[in-house]
């Protein structure tokens, strides 16, 4: 099957901003309305769809919104104040001007007319009903994105409802939040059910399965919505009722069935074998992901950012840039005896997933650690998520070579990929932080321990400036071009997984759904966590490691399980891929999660509270003040399409 390379081809959005289009290397300034009429602006336009993800999915910025402020992520020691602001621990507010979600408004709105044009227009290019069926995939998809993070948005962008618009307007009006479902959302994914096919047509294309997923996770969100368990606010002010006088539970009803229909029938997708595979570099694309932001090292333009060197455009894969700590600063000795500092740690991508560049931006807290990956050993996905062990790594430089000992903490030896610097599962004391003893680390907050030659510190007392790197979205090249370190991942960014369908149905039995035999919500979580349980490889030890822990796993599962659980499932399962804070907003837990965490001033001492203010109407994110720039009228008409709170 041929892959779907996804060439920049997106549609300027007039409705909010411009863009330059390209499409087989042709510049165009926006799509004319024709061109969605021709077999080749409706291929074009979907590559362009496909092209959208990139500029949401390992974009930095979106992935900070996403993230930081949740119990997955604070602030790191080398964080701007977009981050700092995102944490919301007194160091700034998210506002207009400063919330990165503008990141999500430009590009989905950009990508929602597109879709439109390709909907509205495609037909008379005699294109086949499942290849519009993915513009109708894409519409909703955007839609989906922006209800859950700005409430109720436009469905308008100057043409009509739903209509593609081609000419810029300056006014704007927003829909309330059960428009946009019942409207925007639920009936384009049930026509794209109804049209895609179960195969996807290219790899990497949408099929019958990703729209069931996406349109579950859609009933499953509304449901809470309708419910609105902790009194959140929503803007634009409407009752909480459904047009069509459904109740949450008809909704979490569906969601469930849906999940369950696609757990049934799972066409080409399918769980991986064991945790490690489904985030392991050299399988990539593997049947578990049904949806995927894609990046190339072989070509530039296919991946839409630069393949060697330095800034590679909006498109970049950079997310884990973010959490990664600046490791390459621990040094070790070439003598022993007699400080003579040597690089221990390259951050080339010749080393593998777990040496990403460095840009310390964000931090996980010390509760990660000690609740949600409170098991280690049973349990394959802490091990499996976090790179806890840095090896040395100065060999892969080529002028060092030959170097095949180097000298670390006590002056012990270290040889080529042994262990510099490790991470402990607690602190077991005596660990000794005063660079003045016969050990110097040029700076970093790492301690040592008697009789080791690795740096360590302990996960509970781990800092911003010193933590776990986030393996699971490590980069990782296949080619021999090795040591520019300034490149930008090439892999794909994982967008969906089948392994949702499973979170969905489960979440969905827990809000009363009724269940089918065999799959109750404990039932669906099982599958998860037996499948958790089964190690291929340990990634700290760098060994491979077959062992069966998923009899163990299912039966220390409770026997009833809540909302809570399912969250912390979740946690374990997608930490770190943008989830956490549209799971936290989904079910109004974000002040009971994320209201305070723990993290240490330097690593190794005592761990410090950080309160975070999280009032209500911060469920919705600020209208971006370049839309409001945008628009015509005057200052009480934007004040008026502005969620409440932000002045």
């Amino acid at each position: 099957m041929q892959t779907l390379y996804k060439i920049l081809a997106v549609a300027g959005l007039l409705f909010s901003t411009g863009c330059k289009d390209i499409l087989e290397e042709t510049p165009r300034d926006r799509f004319e309305p024709g061109f969605f009429k021709t077999e080749e602006g409706v291929r074009g336009g979907l590559t362009g769809l496909y092209a959208g993800l990139r500029r949401l999915y390992g974009q930095p910025y979106y992935y900070n919104a996403t993230e930081t402020g949740t119990d997955e992520y604070t602030y790191g020691s080398q964080a701007d104040g977009n981050f700092r602001a995102a944490d919301l621990s007194g160091l700034g507010i998210p506002d207009a001007q400063n919330s990165r979600w503008d990141v999500l408004w430009n590009t989905a709105y950009s990508n929602i007319n597109s879709s439109s044009g390709i909907i509205t227009n495609g037909t008379e290019a005699n294109m086949p009903a499942a290849m519009i069926a993915e513009a109708r995939f894409f519409r909703s998809f955007s839609y989906f994105l922006l209800v859950q993070t700005f409430g109720g948005v436009p469905l308008d962008l100057g043409g009509g409802e739903l209509a593609y618009n081609t000419a810029p307007t300056l006014s704007s009006v927003r829909n309330t939040v059960p428009e946009v479902y019942t409207k925007g959302i639920f009936p384009d994914l049930l026509q794209a059910i109804n049209d895609l096919p179960d195969n996807p047509r290219l790899i990497g294309a949408v099929t019958k399965n990703v729209a069931r997923l996406t349109l579950a996770k859609a009933y499953l969100t509304y449901g809470w919505w309708l419910q609105n368990p902790n009194s959140v606010p929503t803007y634009p002010e409407t009752p909480r009722t459904d047009p069509d006088g459904r109740d949450p539970q008809f909704y979490f009803q569906k969601a469930y069935d849906l999940a369950v229909e696609g757990i049934n029938n799972p066409g080409p997708y399918a769980l991986q074998p064991t945790f490690y595979d489904v985030n392991l570099a050299q399988n990539d694309r593997n049947n578990e992901i049904m949806l995927w932001a894609d990046h190339t090292e072989s070509n530039a333009q296919y991946s839409e950012s630069n393949i060697t060197g330095w800034d590679g455009g909006e498109a970049q894969n950079q997310a884990v840039w973010m959490v990664t700590w600046y490791f390459h600063s621990l040094k070790a000795s070439r003598t022993t005896g007699t400080w003579n500092p040597a690089d221990a740690l390259f951050r080339t991508v010749q080393a593998g997933q777990s040496y990403s560049r460095p840009w310390m931006r964000m931090a996980p807290p010390i509760d990660v650690f000690t609740k949600t990956f409170a098991d280690k050993t049973t349990d394959s996905r802490f091990n499996g998520t976090f790179t806890t062990a840095y090896r040395g790594t100065w060999y892969l430089n080529a002028s060092r070579a030959s170097e095949m000992t180097l000298y670390g903490a006590n002056f012990l030896p270290i040889n080529q990929n042994e262990k510099v610097m490790s991470f402990l599962t607690t602190d077991p004391g005596g660990i000794n932080y005063n660079e003045s003893q016969a050990t110097y680390k040029d700076g970093t907050e790492a301690g040592y321990l008697p009789g080791r030659a690795d740096y360590v510190v302990p996960l509970d007392k781990i800092s911003r400036n010193i933590y776990p790197g986030l393996w699971k979205l490590g980069s990782y090249r296949k080619s021999s071009d090795y040591n520019d370190d300034k490149i930008a991942s090439s892999r794909p960014f994982n967008i969906l997984k089948f392994s949702e369908f499973y979170f969905v149905a489960a979440e969905a039995a827990v809000k009363g759904a009724n269940v089918q035999a065999g799959k109750t919500a404990r039932d669906l979580i099982n599958v998860i966590r037996g499948r958790a349980g089964k190690w291929k490889f340990d990634v700290a030890e760098n060994v491979a490691k077959v062992e069966d822990n998923s009899a163990a796993m299912i039966a220390s599962t409770p026997a009833t399980i809540d909302v809570n659980y399912i969250l912390d499932e979740r946690s374990r399962e997608y930490f770190g891929e943008g989830y956490r804070w549209h799971d936290l907003a989904r079910t109004q837990k974000w002040e009971e999660y994320a209201g305070s965490y723990r993290i240490s001033s330097v690593a190794g001492a005592a761990p410090t509270v950080v309160q975070r203010s999280l009032p209500k109407y911060l469920y919705l994110r600020p209208i971006p003040q370049g839309q409001l720039d945008r628009m015509s009228g005057d200052a009480d008409a934007k004040a008026k399409y502005q969620n409440p709170g932000y002045d």
